[in-house]
């Protein structure tokens, strides 16, 4: 090899990058052009004793290789449905990434490090997996990649399962899931869109804890790829290595390296389980292939746990405007106001408690206990949801007296304390025995007060307002504060797990506040529960943040996570105009708060069509399958109209306009995406039809009039002759 190669390839920003994209030496040679695709699973003798194997479907198909002295690599990742190959045929070494890589004892692992065991085939119910087994030349360590794809779906999911199989324990860091360097076009031509796929960036870069999503795409052709790193919260990193060559990009999903750096220890017999990274290939701007297609169906089909199957449920919470003064006088009241609504699901936020930590409840606020709220509910066709702190807990609990040595501590060995509507909690580490004994709590509650729903809350790993992250605990099961890092994280997913196991029907909460961060979501989350309640926007009165700041929350984040699974709180149900609170809440996972006996018989009886209307409609059309946010989406503003569309692929759907205070007496709508043929549009709010539009007039834009007496437009979208 050339010595001027060489130096490309060894450039010291890739160095610098944790030795995470690397790439791999050998002679080797793309074996097969596009086309004649493999569906399923086949093994192909390669060159110089090597193999490579194929998984894919109809849509989409990555070719793995593994030789000696170059070790596993893709070959090719080819979205079928473009005829695009994103790996270049005849120039493999220029493009190639190392697969995966990790240090293990101070050693980094990669490549040719590694000797093939064999693999595995699988099948699921959604889709197919192929099990690649490797076995380190050096350490007694066994790692297995594993590859995913689901049916109708064209999205590449990968992880890793490392083992250790000797008799010392073996610490892992700079863990990198997805190494792999892909041709979209030149370094002049590519554009990068960050965060959760909205926000535009410089195509050099390192992604964060918000950077659950980025997409990388030929701005000439349309032509990208989604990077999605199912990493949880503060733990993931991707590198995105745009402009080091002018042909490839070198993408590396990671756990983190330096801010929250991942480390783990691995018993004797232990396995880790890395979380997934997806690759999605697409086409902007044609048809289904368009990322705004491909991206919600995906993550609702097959990130999230069960809410997809049937629709979110309508959730009412009591935190505002009572918030720990909730009682059970209040509680009945606003019992037969959310019955009269339609309402699902009925929580008692903070406040029904005797105590953060325990399930006794607080008898001055509910003398009789929650079962004459159980009784009311019931008559009302309502289920009962409570709030519960799943870490933050009270000092006079029987679990803190009896191990105080499960509290998380601080970097000074102290406890670890934090903030609260009722005052100072001790924060108890998820990376500790603690876990069961919240698992257990958490299950009681659900037994004993049949709870349908539960809003799982406050301080883990890292408070959203400023307290220090991890545990710096001696004799918890982390090694050092690093390891506790991810260790929470899975401390909270084995509360989910086992609560599961016991109760598979419950909806479970996982708020931005246990999470970690303000206003996150990512797919690490959707592996761990059903929703999250994402913000608490204020909607207390006139001049709040309020619905407008809600949609701007929602709106970013929709292009890649399923919005089914968002919560966006306060939005108050008695607050004018209500029409604009319902159109915003069915953007999302509806929910609904504020003083409902404020509402008068008729607006009761409003709501109760409305969200008739709305349950009828997403039980007939998977309106999860697309998100098209429309006008000034990207920031909103009162200066100007937005709003959103949600439509089925069979062109079903809502569309819901926002004039805000712009004074635009129509909204243009321009969804060009809209599969082929004819629609009826109706007006929901003015319950009138305004005409029949063909898919070249949504190309063109339709102009939706605004009501003279209101601000919101809301739209049933109907295909016709299909």
């Amino acid at each position: 090899m050339a010595e001027e190669e060489k130096n490309i390839w060894l450039s010291r920003r890739r160095v610098l990058r944790d030795g995470a994209l690397l790439m791999a030496s050998g002679s080797l040679r793309v074996s097969r052009a596009l086309g004649a695709p493999l569906f399923g699973l086949q093994s192909v003798a390669g060159e110089a004793g090597g193999q490579r194997w194929t998984i894919g479907n109809e849509l989409v198909q990555r070719v793995v290789a593994f030789q000696a002295q170059s070790g596993l690599f893709t070959e090719e990742l080819s979205s079928l449905a473009t005829d695009r190959n994103l790996i270049t045929p005849g120039n493999l070494l220029r493009s190639m990434a190392q697969e995966f890589s990790f240090v293990c004892e101070g050693r980094r692992c990669a490549g040719g490090d590694f000797d093939l065991i064999g693999t595995e085939e699988s099948r699921s119910a959604k889709g197919r997996s192929l099990t690649v087994r490797l076995r380190h030349r050096a350490l007694a360590l066994e790692v297995a990649v594993v590859y995913s794809v689901y049916d109708g779906h064209p999205a590449l999911r990968k992880h890793l399962v490392l083992r250790n199989m000797g008799a010392s324990a073996l610490h892992l860091s700079h863990m990198n899931i997805e190494a792999i360097g892909v041709a979209l076009g030149a370094a002049d031509e590519m554009t990068l869109l960050t965060q959760y796929g909205s926000v535009p960036r410089e195509i050099f870069y390192t992604g964060r804890s918000e950077d659950v999503c980025l997409l990388l795409a030929n701005g000439k052709t349309g032509d990208g790829l989604a990077v999605m790193n199912e990493v949880p919260g503060y733990m993931k990193r991707t590198e995105i290595g745009g402009w080091d060559d002018p042909e490839h990009a070198r993408i590396g999903v990671m756990y983190d390296t330096d801010l929250m750096p991942f480390e783990r220890s691995l018993a004797p017999g232990e396995a880790f389980t890395t979380a997934n990274a997806s690759l999605i290939p697409y086409r902007r701007g044609d048809g289904f292939n368009d990322p705004q297609w491909r991206l919600p169906s995906y993550t609702a089909q097959v990130l999230e746990r069960r809410v997809d199957d049937a629709g979110p449920p309508w959730i009412y919470n009591t935190w505002e405007p009572f918030q720990r003064r909730i009682n059970h006088d209040t509680t009945m009241e606003l019992i037969e106001a959310a019955g009269a609504m339609g309402m699902d699901i009925f929580t008692i936020d903070d406040g029904w408690q005797q105590e953060y930590g325990e399930n006794a409840v607080n008898l001055a606020a509910f003398p009789g206990g929650l079962e004459p709220v159980l009784s009311a509910l019931a008559g009302h066709g309502m289920r009962l949801g409570l709030w519960i702190p799943l870490a933050a807990i009270g000092t006079s609990t029987a679990v803190y007296r009896e191990h105080p040595e499960w509290a998380a501590r601080d970097q000074q060995g102290r406890p670890k304390i934090t903030s609260t509507a009722a005052g100072p909690k001790a924060v108890m580490c998820m990376a500790s025995a603690y876990r069961e004994a919240a698992a257990a709590r958490v299950a009681d509650a659900i037994q004993r007060f049949h709870l349908a729903y539960v809003k799982l809350d406050l301080t883990t790993i890292f408070n959203a307002y400023g307290e220090a992250p991890g545990c710096w605990a001696k004799g918890h099961d982390h090694e050092n504060w690093a390891g506790s890092l991810n260790r929470i994280y899975e401390g909270i997913a084995y509360v989910t797990r086992r609560v599961y196991e016991e109760f598979p029907e419950v909806l479970l909460d996982l708020t931005f506040e246990l999470w970690g961060q303000k206003h996150i979501i990512d797919a690490g989350l959707l592996a761990t529960g059903d929703l999250d309640w994402m913000s608490n926007v204020d909607d207390s009165g006139p001049g709040a943040a309020g619905p407008i700041q809600a949609r701007q929350l929602l709106y970013q984040r929709a292009i890649s996570m399923p919005v089914e699974s968002m919560l966006i709180g306060n939005l108050h149900a008695d607050r004018q105009p209500i029409a604009e609170r319902f159109a915003t809440v069915i953007g999302s996972a509806p929910v609904l708060l504020g003083d409902l006996r404020r509402l008068s018989m008729a607006d009761r009886q409003w709501f109760h069509e409305k969200i008739a209307w709305f349950k009828q409609l997403r039980r007939t059309a998977k309106i999860s399958e697309s998100f098209f946010p429309l006008g000034s989406w990207r920031q909103t503003t009162p200066a100007a109209w937005d709003g959103f569309a949600r439509v089925s692929r069979g062109g079903s759907g809502v569309i819901a306009l926002f004039r805000n205070e712009s004074g635009a007496a129509e909204a243009t709508v321009q969804l060009p995406l809209l599969p082929a043929g004819r629609y009826r549009l109706r007006s929901v709010l003015g319950g009138r039809e305004l005409g029949e539009f063909a898919r070249a007039d949504w190309v063109r834009g339709v102009p939706v009039a605004f009501p003279e007496d209101g601000t919101v437009q809301l739209l049933e979208l109907q295909p016709l002759n299909r």
